[in-house]
């Protein structure tokens, strides 16, 4: 396996700048390429022993591209996790003034976490998509359009000037990144994890989304992603993407994916990893019949009655 990573490029992106702080990035060969399916791609296909791409943004939710490509196509598992606060930087040729802007661009992604900014000062410009932020730098310094939403670190790279700054509709904004390979055991449990799925009904009917969840409630593990996403078999044939709290190796995780894999068509596990930012004391305990130790004793307890010992 070539000892390279795969990134949501090119040069210049967020992906690249959140990428770079995970330590074993600086033994890799960075690899950049033109979309997050591109990526994907290239570990499925065994050119890259991982990929890196953005998963969810704190405005905006998941990152619709990437979940679709995890639910479809080869398995696909999440080993790593990075958080990256994000603002912009509107990048312009030099010498372009504000009024000189008629088209801008940037990922889709970027939209929302800009829309207010753009209504208030370039309420007239033409909106247009580009594969990622710094590709819509190099389309600006191509000449396609005027101005970019990106990082300020990408100015520099496509000879464009900074012309605002500092540029969010929301304070503290973030984006999740997610470090993706072949499937593989899990790492060890860290005691600050989360569990990645997907899940497909049965069928449809009155209640069907309270039964997955249930799965879940009742072995109090908490939920930190629940989005839903189109199976393309019809309108209102949905999967659901969910990050769960813990790592699969707790009996309260395992017990509640043997129960989802019992009522549901298929589940799709995308692996338990450590979450971003959190150490184990960070988190809250187990609520009360829900530690491992709990689950432990209650076998011992069922197996003794079995015995005819209680």
């Amino acid at each position: 396996m070539p000892a390279s990573y795969a990134y949501l490029g090119p040069e210049g992106t967020f992906t690249e700048v959140a990428l770079r702080t995970l330590p074993e990035a600086a033994t890799r060969e960075l690899i950049p390429y033109v979309s997050v399916q591109s990526a994907l791609d290239a570990v499925r296909l065994g050119e890259a022993e991982a990929a890196f791409v953005p998963i969810e943004n704190s405005v905006e939710g998941g990152i619709t591209t990437t979940l679709d490509e995890l639910v479809a196509g080869a398995p696909l598992m999440i080993y790593r996790e990075v958080l990256l606060s994000i603002t912009f930087a509107l990048l312009v040729r030099p010498g372009t003034k504000l009024s000189d802007i008629k088209t801008v661009s940037a990922h889709p992604a970027a939209q929302p976490q800009v829309r207010n900014w753009l209504k208030k000062h370039l309420p007239d410009a033409h909106w247009e998509s580009a594969a990622s932020n710094a590709d819509a730098a190099r389309l600006v310094q191509e000449g396609q359009y005027d101005a970019a939403f990106a990082g300020e670190f990408a100015a520099a790279r496509y000879g464009l000037e900074a012309l605002e700054t500092g540029i969010h509709d929301a304070e503290n904004a973030q984006t999740r990144f997610v470090l993706v390979g072949r499937p593989a055991r899990p790492a060890a449990p860290t005691g600050a994890d989360k569990t990645s799925v997907v899940l497909w009904q049965r069928d449809d009917h009155p209640g069907g989304l309270r039964d997955l969840l249930g799965e879940f409630a009742t072995r109090g593990i908490n939920l930190m992603l629940l989005q839903s996403r189109p199976t393309g078999a019809g309108i209102g044939n949905y999967c659901f993407c969910i990050d769960a709290e813990g790592h699969i190796s707790d009996r309260r995780v395992a017990e509640a994916l043997m129960g989802l894999k019992r009522i549901c068509l298929q589940v799709r596990y995308l692996g338990s990893y450590p979450r971003a930012g959190l150490e184990p004391g960070d988190v809250q305990p187990p609520r009360l019949g829900t530690s491992d130790d709990e689950f432990v004793a209650a076998a011992d307890w069922v197996a003794r009655c079995q015995d005819g010992r209680f």
